[in-house]
């Protein structure tokens, strides 16, 4: 039934948008012209279901922006809808699967069973997953996986090099694999460069409450707590604002770790990010599509295929031989000699 109902809004949508476009008059066919004519390339289109805003300065606006960039760069048309809830994911793809989309980006490992659920109802749309599991692709469902342990331990690099009262804290929207993988390495790396580090951290049950990052952010600047890193789109701005607010107009001294876009300068406590080509990986996916190759693999992005890489430092915050061992630190985390 909803996919009926999904249809026959498509169906009344196009046949708005036609009323609107006014009568158009056909020319008489060129008679002087030969039979054949050349058949339009055509224009492929991509849609994205986001459960958080794409204007919230995190995980919703870097996968809006990435999914842009990619289509801009492969002459894609594209679509959204975001802040929805849970129960609306499915019939979101739904509406998208109807009106005549060929792919749906779907930006996290939570929007995996309503994928799946839809894919199977419609065999000649594609699905690309961001975080998605590698047991997840079939036919019609590609999974996009940044490396988790590699962002954590970049993360965790820059933690453990800036801190100054041996406390770092990471906040995580949901306890997703991914998500507990980056906080592993977080600590794990940031414990390689000074072993004296402990790290606090907490799950906000959700990627949208900003309150509840700015209350978990406080109470972990409480503990002690003077670098931050978070996975939790809208919650990590909670948290930055919670961070500027702690640091007031004096010296900053409690720092934040951006992710997965670079967000150097979008609040003072930023020191640097972890950046993931969203791009680079969606784009993968669109070529797929287009040269029928898409489906039954996993599209991953590290560091050695540059889809994973450390942003642009806050020079005012950290200084050149500081960025000049967080840079050495990564390049040796790339090569695989970190911490050996």
């Amino acid at each position: 039934m909803k996919k009926i109902f999904s249809l026959l809004l498509a169906v009344c949508l196009a046949l708005a948008l036609t009323a609107c476009g006014g009568a158009k008059e056909t020319p008489a066919p060129d008679s002087s012209a030969g039979a054949a004519t050349d058949t339009p390339a055509k224009t492929y289109k991509v849609a994205m279901i986001c459960d958080s805003a794409i204007s919230d300065g995190g995980w919703g606006a870097a996968c809006y922006n990435g999914m842009v960039d990619a289509a801009t760069a492969n002459g894609w048309e594209t679509a959204y809808t975001d802040s929805i809830d849970q129960s609306a994911y499915a019939d979101s793809m739904i509406s998208y699967c109807d009106l005549g989309y060929d792919m749906i980006f779907a930006p996290g490992n939570q929007y995996s069973d309503a994928v799946v659920q839809v894919a199977a109802d419609y065999p000649n749309v594609f699905f690309a997953v961001l975080n998605g599991s590698e047991t997840l692709p079939t036919a019609n469902i590609a999974s996009i996986l940044p490396d988790a342990k590699q962002i954590g331990s970049i993360a965790g690099i820059i933690a453990g090099t800036m801190s100054k009262s041996n406390v770092i804290g990471f906040i995580g929207g949901m306890e997703l694999d991914t998500t507990k993988a980056k906080l592993a390495n977080f600590e794990s790396a940031a414990k390689t460069i000074n072993p004296s580090i402990s790290a606090v951290s907490a799950y906000a049950g959700s990627f949208n409450d900003t309150a509840k990052g700015m209350e978990l952010a406080a109470s972990m600047i409480n503990d002690g707590a003077d670098v931050f890193f978070g996975d939790a789109s809208a919650v990590d701005s909670g948290a930055r604002q919670a961070i500027d607010q702690k640091n007031g107009t004096g010296a900053i001294g409690i720092f934040d770790i951006g992710q997965p876009a670079d967000l150097l300068g979008q609040n003072p406590c930023v020191v640097c990010s972890v950046v993931t080509d969203n791009a680079g990986m969606i784009g993968l996916c669109m070529k797929d599509v287009q040269s029928g190759t898409f489906g039954n693999k996993v599209v991953y992005g590290n560091l050695e295929n540059g889809c994973v890489y450390l942003g642009k430092f806050n020079d005012e915050l950290v200084d050149a031989d500081t960025q000049t061992k967080i840079t050495d630190y990564v390049k040796a985390l790339q090569d695989g000699t970190f911490g050996k």
